[in-house]
């Protein structure tokens, strides 16, 4: 039987799966917009909010306010600080699978 898995090292803000889908849709896009995100990531204005809101406030994304016409529009970028962070937890959830997963032979 294996031993207790250790998940101390995983960014609690990072580790949530809308936040974690922003992240991976921002590190691909560079920057999007609100709707993009909420269209594409299939959740609530709502919902939607209450996480980029974390992760302003952490932070990890910066926020960019503009119109188009005579509507707002709102877009999201990773900030060097999200980007570090990004990839921190990446190689954190990397270790723990490898030392969960069985060797492959090839």
């Amino acid at each position: 039987m294996k031993s207790r898995v250790d998940l101390e090292g995983l960014d609690p803000i990072l580790h949530e799966r809308v936040r974690l889908g922003i992240l991976v849709l921002l590190v691909e896009a560079d920057e999007l917009d609100f709707t993009t995100l909420k269209e594409t990531l299939g959740v609530t204005d709502g919902n939607l909010a209450q996480h980029l809101r974390v992760l302003e406030e952490a932070g990890v994304v910066a926020v960019r306010k503009t119109f188009v016409g005579r509507r707002p529009r709102t877009y999201y970028r990773l900030t060097p600080e999200g980007r570090r962070r990004f990839l921190e937890y990446l190689d954190r959830l990397r270790s723990i699978l490898r030392a969960w997963m069985p060797e492959t032979t090839g």
